[in-house]
């Protein structure tokens, strides 16, 4: 008599659900339709290409100015962060048929093979594309381990 069982009245009953599963009604439906003349929030872009003595970073960033970008530069770590605003409005005549804004952030890290000399790094951005030219630290060079 050590076996204590809970017994629940309303156990063998299912529960009445009119609508069936409310998930099943909304399956295969997406809002992409609807949205299809509209740009979507920015994106960065990044090309990296690696030379003998340096790194070329291309950063795509529309609609930042140069004074909202921060790059950072930590050993092989590298992060670029930028805060973007872009409006736009059509108007007709003098009234506004339609206007669209977005201010946010965008951030991008990643890892490079060898750490980067930082006192002669240098940055350039002109038509919404960032340039850095990151070249790498003498001395740390990447070993490559013969497997036995």
């Amino acid at each position: 008599m050590n076996k204590l069982t809970r017994y629940d009245p309303f156990g063998g009953l299912t529960r009445f659900d009119p609508f069936g599963d409310i998930n099943d009604m909304f399956k295969g439906f997406t809002l992409r339709p609807v949205f299809r003349g509209m740009e979507a929030e920015p994106q960065m872009k990044i090309d990296v290409s690696e030379e003998d003595k340096s790194y070329l970073v291309k950063a795509e960033i529309p609609g930042a100015k140069k004074d909202d970008i921060h790059v950072s530069v930590d050993g092989n770590q590298v992060s670029i962060s930028a805060e973007v605003k872009k409006e736009k409005e059509e108007k007709d005549g003098k009234k506004v048929i339609r206007s669209e804004r977005y201010y946010g952030n965008v951030y991008r890290s990643f890892t490079l093979g060898q750490d980067v000399d930082q006192g002669a790094a240098k940055a350039k951005y002109a038509d919404g594309v960032l340039e850095l030219t990151l070249p790498k630290k003498p001395g740390s060079t990447a070993k490559q381990l013969t497997i036995s």
